[in-house]
């Protein structure tokens, strides 16, 4: 019986991933239409304009499939031997195969292999040269790491990368083994006595030596990766230009090795009009990252400049890592050219936007600058993670999901990305229309192709500065929501990643930087990701207000072993917002909510206030009839802190009651997101005894739980 070619486009679809279906956060199954298929296969780059097109886009892929002999990529886990699928013409298929295994190392293994010891898994009789699966099972017992594997047949050669890796992540064995607290700030946000308008590397430093005086042992913030901040313009820390480059926006120019060279940077420094500008950014309440960044990059080329015409060990030293890593290099060059031209990179002339930059394609002055830049931030991420370290604790990271559009990432490494679709979420009880995250999808077969290597990258570049990662979106791991370009967020489909592949990757770079991994799996998760984190050891998120029921018989959920948690997050309203009911105010002048669903709203959200301060006293944790909101998030605090969850972790601008959030997901321009700087300096904040009794009640509890949990075992 021949097929329809909605059902040829539909087999398609699930050859290349795209999902047809998926159950929505009501558990309702929400179909993808045939032109939301049409547009995302395009985007995965296969040939069709019309559903009629369906049955031959089918059978090329099917034969461009079978004509690849060998999978880009084989995981073996634990050291055990990893099965690979070979795709052989069938006269070669009991000959001899021969493999060719290089190292990390360097060391070379070979071997071979008879294939007529090994079975027919598949068979394609089609086309002219009918072709079958063998499935050959490869030695085990390889270190870990990313190995380069290649194979040799009378027809040619394949190659494929081996990721052996350990199964579980680098982290405690058993649950409960570590309990521990610690302080989230937005690095942006956060104020001291001596910012410039931004908190710095310093300042985050200043925290980390404060807090591990009241015993928090976890220092946690959001991505510090480099950023649009002149034109094109977007700070948000979750569309970086790049993974693998770092915000200069966040160096302590006043700790640079260069300055006491420079007569002209201290000048600048030391001029009345630089004070006054950086006390008048210090006072402001909002960010103002043009006004700061042109105040760091005045005195960064004066420091780049001094950096570069003295012959020195840190620039040989700098110029050995050049010839390391050419990516340095091309970043430098986008970033002047990005600046020179005031433009996305999309609009360059066609020599430009293939990645041909050119000396008089940009400022010299501004290339060195980001070159000195990155080497200076390189060098101060690497004395704050030691300087935690020191103190007992650890850097809590965090890795964006995506990358700009207009960003370096995906001018550089073009092939890797699909270039015509963004990533987003699907329609919820928060969002109607979806939402367009605006960011670049990976391509999940250009990467296998590449090994994964642009992944890799940005996890390495992280954990090299990081006792702890947190992975945002880790669905994405699993499958993305892809918005095909000039679609509504409304009709997305998702399309599936090689997870087991992507946590190998992971979990090889985990081993190797000593570095415990978060997954942030908050909102909609298929049962599957939870099953796959526990399986390979990453750590969940558990956010109080989204473990609290205003009905129903548990109040709070209790946290589980393998958790950080907090009362919120970033995307969530502050403690005060959510016991005052701020946000579903703000939901209703956003045109989220109608009137009447904000009263059936401030009504529940009444109850639940009730039953948790309930919950609370019989806990113990309140006086009874004490209605006073920062007696209440101290106790939720420390409720939090005789939990199971391996860390408990506090957002500072809670323990004054601030009452705005950091970010309304699904606002652009409607809210300052990613601009509201603290109320409080780090200073005032040590100075508030309550909030100081808060976080030594915390501190306690946490020590008497693990004491409790240490005798019982």
């Amino acid at each position: 019986m021949s097929s329809s070619p909605m059902q040829e486009l539909n087999r398609l679809a699930r050859l290349c991933g795209v999902l047809t279906s998926y159950h929505d956060a009501d558990g309702n199954l929400q179909s993808a239409s045939p032109e939301a298929l049409l547009a995302t296969l395009r985007a995965l780059g296969e040939s069709l304009e019309r559903i009629e097109d369906a049955g031959d886009a089918l059978h090329k892929h099917i034969e461009a499939d079978w004509s690849r002999t060998a999978p880009p990529v084989v995981v073996a886990w634990d050291g055990d031997a990893a099965n690979i699928d070979l795709r052989l013409a069938e006269r070669e298929s009991d000959g001899q195969v021969r493999f060719e295994l290089t190292m990390e190392s360097g060391q070379v293994e070979r071997w071979v292999c008879d294939l007529s010891h090994f079975p027919v898994t598949e068979v394609f009789p089609h086309g002219s040269t009918p072709r079958v699966t063998k499935r050959v099972v490869l030695p085990g017992g390889h270190e870990p790491g990313r190995h380069q594997l290649r194979i040799e047949l009378g027809s040619g050669e394949a190659k494929s990368t081996l990721l052996a890796a350990p199964m579980r992540m680098y982290g405690p064995e058993d649950d409960g083994e570590e309990m521990t607290w610690g302080l989230f700030a937005p690095l942006y946000a956060l104020r001291t006595t001596r910012d410039w308008g931004v908190g710095d590397l310093s300042d985050f430093e200043s925290l980390a030596r404060w807090g591990a005086g009241l015993g928090a042992r976890l220092f946690s913030t959001l991505p510090m990766l480099a950023t649009f901040l002149d034109e094109p313009f977007d700070p948000s820390p979750y569309a970086p230009v790049s993974r693998l480059f770092w915000n200069e926006l966040y160096l302590d120019l006043t700790r640079a090795p260069e300055l006491a060279g420079s007569p002209a940077a201290r000048a600048l420094l030391d001029a009345s009009e630089t004070r006054a500008e950086i006390e008048r950014l210090r006072s402001s309440t909002m960010v103002e990252y043009r006004a700061v960044m042109q105040l760091k990059r005045r005195v960064l080329d004066e420091l780049a400049s001094t950096f570069f015409s003295t012959d020195s060990e840190r620039r040989r030293a700098l110029e050995q890592r050049l010839r390391d890593h050419p990516d340095w290099e091309a970043y430098a060059r986008f970033r002047a050219t990005v600046e020179r031209r005031g433009e996305p990179w999309r609009r360059w002339p066609e020599r430009l936007r293939d990645g041909d930059l050119r000396p008089g394609d940009y400022e010299e002055s501004a290339r060195r600058r980001h070159l000195y830049a990155q080497w200076l931030l390189r060098e101060q991420l690497k004395h704050l993670d030691t300087c935690i370290r020191d103190v007992g604790a650890e850097t809590y990271l965090d890795l964006s999901v995506g990358t700009h559009p207009d960003g370096f990432d995906v001018w550089r490494e073009r092939s890797s990305f699909s270039m015509d679709a963004s990533v987003g979420a699907p329609p919820d009880a928060l969002f109607s229309g979806g939402q367009d995250w605006g960011l670049q999808p990976l391509h999940p077969e250009h990467s296998r192709e590449s090994g994964h290597r642009h992944f890799t990258d940005s996890i390495r570049n992280h954990m090299a500065h990081a006792g702890r990662l947190r992975i945002d979106h880790v669905m994405g791991l699993h499958r993305l929501y892809w918005i095909p370009r000039g679609m509504k967020a409304t009709e997305g489909v998702y399309v599936q990643y090689p997870a087991e592949e992507l946590y190998a990757a992971l979990s090889i770079e985990s081993h190797r930087h000593k570095c415990s991994v978060v997954g942030e799996n908050l909102g909609t998760v298929p049962e599957y990701v939870p099953e796959a984190m526990s399986k390979h050891r990453l750590s969940r998120l558990y956010v109080a207000f989204y473990e609290s029921e205003p009905y129903g018989d548990t109040v709070l959920k209790p946290s589980s072993a393998r958790s950080v948690a907090s009362l919120n997050t970033h995307d969530m309203p502050t403690f005060a917002g959510f016991w005052r009911g701020l946000d579903i105010d703000d939901r209703l002048e956003l045109g989220l909510i109608d009137q009447e669903e904000r009263s059936s709203e401030h009504a529940s959200r009444e109850h639940l206030r009730h039953r948790l301060t309930v919950f609370l006293e019989r806990e113990g944790l309140l006086r009874t009839g004490d209605r006073d909101e920062r007696a209440i998030m101290s106790a939720l605090l420390t409720y939090l802190g005789r939990g199971r969850a391996e860390a408990t972790l506090v957002s500072l601008e809670d323990l004054w009651l601030e009452d705005q959030p950091q970010n309304v997901p699904g606002t652009h321009t409607e809210r300052p997101n990613w601009r509201r700087r603290f109320a409080r300096t780090l200073e005032e904040a040590g100075a508030d005894g309550e909030l100081v009794e808060t976080l030594r009640r915390l501190d306690s509890a946490r020590r008497e739980t693990f004491a409790g949990r240490s005798r019982a075992t």
